[in-house]
């Protein structure tokens, strides 16, 4: 689904990714983990065409997106759920979510996609006409997801999606995003709890300053040295 080689990528003259590679299969969920300023927002933003690459490849079922603009690497399927949720306050729940079926091949779908996204965030069903500055914390997150799944993606691109939720909240957020990797779409979830991210991914990768510093399964990294040292303080 998504094969990431030798990916490097500057802000001005400052280096923030060296040779980075990373695969994420259809229907797996792949965790991101590393300290901050470690390059992995930077990494997100490269792949989604929000950040231009110096050197490297992204491909996206076989098709090379790199210096794509980002509009046109959603065409090719891929949706991020950005740090921070981003989601339009001033506007209702639903306008949200239809906003993120502006995609081509989304537009004709989005009655059914939405009626999915609601079974998955019943409360977002619930809150439909409310405004999304309203809600909770949980709730614009759910939006936020809500909304890249409008796009009806292939590979979705998560960035921190615990962060600032109460414990309850992310075991939701996690459940949501285990159900989608089910339904084949590859997932890649960058994210600072890295107890909770390695329980819910199937392979997992650590960068440090920009560099891949150790990949491999879950339980494989949750033994690694280099995390546990470099990550968890240990």
């Amino acid at each position: 689904m998504l094969e990431v080689r030798d990916l490097s990528a500057h802000y001005g003259d400052a280096q923030a990714l060296w040779q980075v590679d990373l695969d994420v299969a259809a229907a797996e969920t792949v965790c991101l983990v590393g300290p901050n300023g470690a390059g992995k927002t930077t990494l997100v933003h490269t792949i989604a065409g929000l950040h231009r690459a110096t050197t490297g490849s992204v491909r996206v079922d076989g098709v090379e997106v790199s210096g794509v603009p980002g509009h046109r690497v959603c065409d090719h399927g891929v949706a991020v759920v950005p740090e921070g949720r981003r989601v339009f306050g001033h506007m209702t729940v639903r306008d949200n979510l239809l906003l993120g079926a502006y995609r081509r091949g989304a537009r004709g779908e989005h009655r059914r996609t939405e009626k999915e996204v609601y079974e998955l965030f019943p409360r977002l069903a619930e809150r439909a006409h409310q405004h999304a500055g309203t809600l909770s914390g949980g709730e614009q997150q759910m939006l936020a997801i809500g909304r890249a799944l409008m796009a009806r993606p292939r590979l979705l691109l998560l960035d921190e999606p615990s962060l600032g939720l109460a414990p309850v909240v992310v075991d939701e957020v996690f459940d949501a995003i285990a159900e989608i990797a089910a339904t084949g779409v590859g997932v890649l979830v960058v994210e600072q709890d890295v107890h909770r991210a390695l329980a819910a991914a199937d392979r997992g990768y650590l960068i440090v300053e920009g560099r891949m510093a150790a990949g491999g399964t879950a339980s494989e990294l949750a033994a690694s040295p280099v995390v546990r040292q470099r990550v968890l303080g240990m």
